[in-house]
C-alpha cells in the first residue's frame, strides 16, 4: 500500500492510515534509489536514449508511487513509495545525460550509499527486447553512467541495462557504428512496433526492480539474467 492511495474523506481514518504509513517507513529496511537515465524535455520523449527514464516512469505508475515532484537541490523529479516494507525513491534527473552524476550525487553521497543505487538505462550492446542486471562494471561508453561513476566515486552499484539495438532474424545484434551514426540512432524515437516490444521489457524490468528491493541483487540476477 502506498501513500498515494491514502486520500480518504474521513479525517480520523486518514490520520490513522497516515500513522501506519509513517510507522512502516521508519521501520523499513534500507532505502533504494532507482534512477532512470535520459534527457529532459519534450523533444527527447520516446527516444532510445530515454529508455531508462521511460522504464522508471512505467514502474512508478505500475507501483502507484507518489506523484513526481521537483527537487531543485537534486536537479531531479522524485517519486517515493514502498515495495512491501522497503522504502524506494525513484529519480529522473533533470540534467542532460552527460551531467546525470550531478543529480545523483545529491541523493547518493558516498560509495557506501551507492550499494543501494540502481541505474536503469539504454544499452547498445543488447538487442531491443532484452534487459540485463549487472553490478560493479564499467560504463560501456554510456555517458550517463560515466557521469554517475565519477560523481559517486565508485562503480559498485546496480545497473539494469535495456537493449535498444536492432538485431537480425537469427538474433544477432546490429549495433550502429561511428560516433555520428550512434548519436543519430540513440536520439531517434522508437517506432510503434518497437514500443510494443518495450512494453514487454518494461514488464520484466518492473519484476526485476521489485525483486532487487525485496529479495536482493543476487536473487534478481539469478532470476532475470
Amino acid at each position: 500500500m502506498f501513500f498515494s492511495n491514502f486520500l480518504f474523506s474521513e479525517p480520523i481514518f486518514s490520520i490513522f492510515v497516515l500513522r501506519i504509513f509513517l510507522f512502516r517507513c521508519y521501520s523499513a529496511p534500507m532505502a533504494w534509489v532507482i534512477v532512470g537515465l535520459g534527457n529532459p524535455g519534450i523533444e527527447y520523449e520516446g527516444t532510445r536514449h530515454n529508455t531508462g527514464r521511460m522504464a522508471v516512469e512505467d514502474f512508478a505508475k505500475y507501483a502507484k508511487f507518489s506523484e513526481w515532484k521537483e527537487d531543485k537541490k537534486a536537479k531531479s523529479l522524485i517519486s517515493r513509495g514502498l515495495i512491501e516494507r522497503t522504502i524506494v525513491a525513484l529519480v529522473l534527473p533533470n540534467t542532460f545525460m552527460n551531467k546525470s552524476g550531478s543529480a545523483v550525487a545529491k541523493l547518493v553521497k558516498n560509495p557506501k550509499a551507492a550499494e543501494g543505487l540502481v541505474v536503469v538505462y539504454d544499452d547498445l550492446d543488447l538487442p531491443l527486447g532484452t534487459m540485463k542486471i549487472s553490478f560493479n562494471r564499467g560504463s560501456g561508453g554510456h555517458k550517463g553512467v560515466e557521469s554517475i561513476m565519477r560523481a559517486v566515486k565508485t562503480k559498485k552499484f546496480t545497473r539494469i541495462r535495456i537493449g535498444v539495438s536492432h538485431s537480425t532474424a537469427s538474433g544477432a545484434i546490429r549495433k550502429p557504428v561511428g560516433d555520428k551514426v550512434i548519436l543519430n540512432y540513440i536520439l531517434t524515437k522508437f517506432k510503434a512496433h518497437e514500443l510494443e516490444e518495450l512494453k514487454r521489457v518494461f514488464k520484466r524490468t518492473r519484476s526485476a526492480l521489485e525483486t532487487i528491493a525485496t529479495q536482493g541483487l543476487e536473487r534478481a540476477m539469478n532470476e532475470f539474467n
